[in-house]
């Protein structure tokens, strides 16, 4: 979703960020990333997260994807 809200692929935010906003521990996001980096989805350095398959990402986030988003934009016009 963060990435629908930026332009290009590269998201400013620390694994912290992401696990408040996400109301999860961090150790948690830390595996999350690493898994979708093994998957060579993201590339993450130090506080940056790259988007390299969109497409794959969208697959593996399933029906979690999409529904708040559809939400987002109908509540936004």
């Amino acid at each position: 979703m963060a990435h629908d809200r930026v332009p290009g692929n590269e998201l400013a935010l620390t694994h912290e960020f992401l696990s408040l906003m996400m109301a999860v521990r961090r150790p948690g996001v830390t595996e999350a990333l690493q898994s979708l980096e093994g998957a060579g989805l993201i590339q993450c350095a130090r506080s940056r997260i790259t988007v390299l398959d969109r497409k794959g990402i969208e697959k593996v986030a399933g029906a979690y994807y999409g529904v708040p988003e559809a939400g987002y934009r109908r509540l936004m016009r």
